[in-house]
């Protein structure tokens, strides 16, 4: 090289260093982004993006929670899927409004670091006036498997009968029935199913008519399933979460006062931690509330709790019943091990890359 090619090779360069220089300085390059280059520059391993903050509201009814993610393999992409409330509904008498709306379903290009809505799941269940709740969504061999609490009629109060019914599909938008379960009692919601180590399923459950408790069930092959009774009933509580992390098994509950933490060797021996996770409000858009119903996605040696807030639920409004203190947000916060129980900062930004399941790959 030249001495005359190597002063336009600098020249070059700078102008580049600057115009990126006032791109950032003006906001057109988000600060995420340039972490991210400054990793890979780096040779770090790539976190991901920083998560806005809510991470999703739904556009039609504003009333996103009870998040389910599910890895959509035909179109490389993560789906959530979430039961809908008519949050923004006016004059719906009692709670009418969280009854009578259809799953939705949101979607991510980007690691679950943002979310679009993608519309509603086709669900061939219910006939006149029903409502769908808190789906659990997991695949195997072929085939997508969906657990949805089903709610004939409305309702202004929490009164009626619900029930587990089982689904199946290939794109997870378009649902085919396949049986509703026989478990604890006409009254059971809020299913989480999870491989066990001898390749057989378990089912966790909100049995409500004993106190809220949480109850269990077990298949051979995700169609049959046979009750085991209580898996933990210490105190009430709804939406199970049980997943294998750091060399354990974790169940997260919302008990309405944060979330519940058990832990677990072997699956049926359950030690709750003492302190709750998302107890104490954040200080981010619509988090300054408890968090409620999670979801846990494991990616790698990550792993991310995504739950939902009711963001006007708070100060002196925060027991009227309006659109504001009814509608609902997703969020996501990074879950850490810290001598051996569960903890989470919803303060801190949240960097977000889920990874493509190994069995996808």
């Amino acid at each position: 090289m030249s001495r005359l090619q190597g002063l336009l090779w600098k020249r070059r360069l700078f102008s580049l260093v600057a115009s990126v220089s006032i791109l950032f300085a003006f906001g057109a390059i988000p600060k995420h982004q340039m972490a991210q280059a400054s990793d890979a520059e780096n040779g770090k391993e790539d976190l991901g993006k920083v998560a806005p903050k809510p991470l999703f509201r739904d556009p039609v009814y504003d009333g996103a929670a009870d998040p389910s993610l599910c890895w959509n393999r035909d179109e490389r992409k993560w789906f959530m899927l979430y039961t809908n409330r008519r949050a923004n509904v006016p004059n719906l008498p009692g709670v009418s409004w969280v009854h009578g709306a259809r799953i939705g379903i949101a979607e991510s290009s980007d690691g679950g670091a943002t979310w679009t809505y993608r519309g509603t799941a086709d669900i061939p269940v219910g006939e006149g006036e029903y409502s769908h709740w808190a789906p659990e969504v997991l695949y195997d061999d072929g085939t997508y498997h969906m657990y949805l609490s089903f709610v004939p009629g409305m309702h202004t109060d929490w009164s009626g009968t619900r029930d587990i019914v089982h689904l199946t599909s290939k794109d997870l938008t378009d649902w085919k029935y396949e049986s509703t379960l026989d478990l604890a009692s006409d009254r059971v919601i809020d299913a989480c199913v999870l491989r066990l180590p001898d390749g057989r399923w378990r089912m966790w459950y909100n049995n409500e008519v004993d106190r809220k408790s949480i109850y269990f069930a077990d298949s051979p092959d995700l169609y049959k399933w046979t009750n085991r009774g209580k898996a933990i009933g210490d105190q009430p509580g709804e939406g199970p979460k049980v997943f294998r992390w750091k060399d354990r098994y974790w169940m997260v509950v919302d008990v309405w006062d944060g979330l519940g933490v058990y832990a677990s060797d072997d699956l049926l021996n359950w030690t709750r931690q003492k302190k709750n996770l998302l107890t104490k409000p954040g200080s981010g858009a619509d988090d300054g509330v408890k968090g409620q119903h999670p979801d846990v996605v494991v990616s790698g040696d990550r792993a991310f709790l995504f739950y939902f807030t009711h963001p006007g639920r708070r100060g002196r409004r925060a027991r009227e019943d309006t659109s504001e203190q009814r509608r609902s947000s997703i969020q996501v916060v990074e879950l850490e091990c810290q001598d051996g129980e569960l903890t989470c900062d919803r303060d801190k930004p949240t960097r977000v890359l889920l990874r493509v399941p190994e069995e996808a790959k």
